[in-house]
């Protein structure tokens, strides 16, 4: 449910007289504009071979110490066919013939084949966890497209992939060449954020404000990327904006009704197994409020909902 800076503004007075000069000033001024597109210099395996200027060469070679042992490439077609294998094999059980398939379309340069293989090598789906291989994939999708359109299908893909590096960067890869590097991170979110509009990507740019990593400490900065995220529907930062609008301070005015009805909006999105500490901020938040305060939260809400089922689906 997207809430619109109108109705915002609009329902702060009708609830009376809530300071909503930030909230306009968030409207009007909004986010400080993207950085120029990040130098794609993503680390080497050491002893790499030296390679000509605006050569693309992320993953190592097929022989380095650090690289996976791919399964023999079938001798598909094209890489449409190669994707047409992946589901046929995936749908039958057969994961060896589904990531044989995956592979030759990456190969192929298939944008969708890489960063497929790039989460399940991350997250260990149907392969052996190997963050290494994940950060290649990722880097190679940056690498190559970080043109891409936002908004379409490939520009989503390419902005999940520089949010993925972020991540990568923010802790480094333990035995690898990848490095902790907080400056990199905070220019893969900042790009995935700015550019491609990346939900995840902003909600991670305002974590990096809220802590002065990568960048100063900056509460209003935080605040601006939370909002542009919540307003996706990204429920840790529905949740965070929630709760920087409840406490308030430095330099952002304490509201309350708002600050609950975003926690409520979070609560209702979050995923019980991986989101617990929204639903326990949220109770929190509810169990300390005022009556008043919660029944003009949840007002806010019930008028929104009506609102958005009187709107014409498009």
């Amino acid at each position: 449910m997207r809430i619109s800076d109108a109705t915002i503004v609009a329902f702060i007075l009708v609830l009376g007289g809530l300071q909503a000069a930030w909230a306009q000033d968030a409207v009007s001024r909004g986010p400080i504009p993207p950085r120029p597109i990040p130098g794609i210099a993503l680390p080497e395996p050491e002893g790499a071979p030296s390679v000509a200027p605006g050569t693309a060469t992320i993953a190592p070679a097929p022989n380095a110490p650090t690289a996976h042992t791919a399964l023999p490439l079938a001798p598909f077609s094209s890489a449409r066919d190669a994707i047409k294998a992946w589901m046929r094999d995936s749908t039958a059980g057969d994961q060896a013939g589904a990531v044989r398939a995956l592979e030759y379309a990456a190969a192929q340069g298939h944008l969708t084949a890489q960063f497929k293989l790039g989460r399940m090598y991350a997250g260990g789906e149907g392969v052996p966890t190997n963050d290494l291989k994940a950060f290649e994939y990722f880097s190679k999708i940056a690498d190559e497209n970080a043109d891409a359109t936002p908004g379409t299908a490939d520009g989503r893909i390419v902005g999940g992939a520089f949010v993925a590096l972020g991540g990568y960067f923010m802790d480094g890869i333990k035995g690898s060449y990848v490095k902790p590097n907080i400056d990199r991170a905070f220019d893969m979110f900042h790009y995935a954020a700015s550019y491609f509009g990346d939900p995840e990507g902003q909600y991670n740019l305002g974590r990096l404000y809220m802590n002065g990593q990568g960048t100063r400490r900056d509460a209003r900065q935080a605040a601006r990327w939370m909002k542009l995220s919540a307003e996706k529907g990204y429920a840790p930062a529905r949740a965070v904006f929630g709760d920087l609008l409840l406490r308030g301070g430095e330099g952002l005015p304490r509201q309350p009704i708002l600050g609950l009805m975003w926690l409520s909006l979070a609560r209702e999105s979050a995923d019980p197994g991986r989101d617990a500490w929204i639903i326990e901020r949220h109770d929190t938040a509810f169990s300390s409020a005022s009556a008043s305060d919660r029944t003009a939260a949840l007002a806010l809400i019930e008028r929104q909902q009506v609102a958005g089922s009187r709107t014409p689906q498009r």
